[in-house]
């Protein structure tokens, strides 16, 4: 049975997207989740929704438990995870309010645990293939029905993950650009490396509400502006989930 996995970032703490939702708190041996657990439907098929910052947005990017939350998704039996995250654009193609659905990241980040796997077994190294780390099959059903709905909607891309809270100095924006990213986030690692590991498809559907600070002709990115963009814009993200998930669930 398929149970889809919702990790709603910044903008979408608590979607009223559920049928029938229901509260569950836990723990697992990684500690706490962000958020307790809502269970619900969409259409007829079943959804955990967790929120990555906290129902209240009180989590940092950099204490994010990610362990955590990938391992209570896990334990609650989802199948799949798609995960919602706010980006800077790195490409003038992708405009404020855009979705992108990368197919690739760069973790530049610092201080994550990046593993489950604290020590390894006799024999049982783990050494899990990251070549291709967003689903192939979530990414085609996430862009075919955002360009069915007329979305603004790219397919596939690089994001890079930065440590947070801060945002780019300019140099550091330049050199993402030349890295070949495409797109900046402060979340995709190493929650798509956990994932992996967990062995549960993931993919990312990311809304472009900004240029980073590469952009000499705009204002540098602020948080004030993010969070004004992606509230104009969440309407498309709500959308695109309500109509590919029961699409994922036959």
């Amino acid at each position: 049975m398929v149970k889809i996995g919702i990790i709603g970032g910044s903008g979408l703490e608590n979607p009223d997207i559920l049928k029938q939702a229901s509260e569950v708190s836990t723990v697992n041996r990684f500690g706490t989740p962000s958020s307790s657990l809502l269970s619900g439907k969409i259409e007829d098929v079943e959804i955990i929704l967790l929120s990555r910052h906290g129902r209240q947005h009180t989590i940092p990017p950099s204490r994010v438990n990610n362990r955590a939350n990938i391992y209570a998704l896990k334990e609650a039996g989802c199948t799949h995870i798609i995960a919602t995250t706010a980006c800077g654009s790195l490409r003038e193609n992708i405009k404020r309010g855009d979705l992108v659905v990368p197919d690739q990241f760069i973790d530049f980040t610092k201080r994550r645990e990046t593993t489950f796997f604290e020590e390894f077994l006799p024999g049982e190294m783990k050494h899990t293939p990251m070549a291709d780390p967003f689903d192939k099959g979530l990414r085609n059903s996430l862009v075919s029905k955002g360009r069915g709905l007329g979305l603004p909607i790219h397919d596939g891309g690089t994001v890079i993950t930065i440590e947070g809270p801060r945002f780019s100095t300019r140099a550091e924006s330049l050199m993402f650009r030349s890295w070949g990213a495409d797109i900046i986030n402060m979340s995709t690692a190493p929650e798509a490396i956990l994932a992996n590991e967990a062995g549960i498809p993931y993919a990312v559907v990311a809304m472009s509400t900004d240029y980073d600070c590469w952009k000499t002709d705009e204002e540098p990115v602020s948080w004030e502006k993010v969070i004004e963009v992606f509230h104009a814009n969440v309407h498309n993200v709500l959308r695109l989930l309500r109509e590919v998930i029961p699409e994922i669930g036959k």
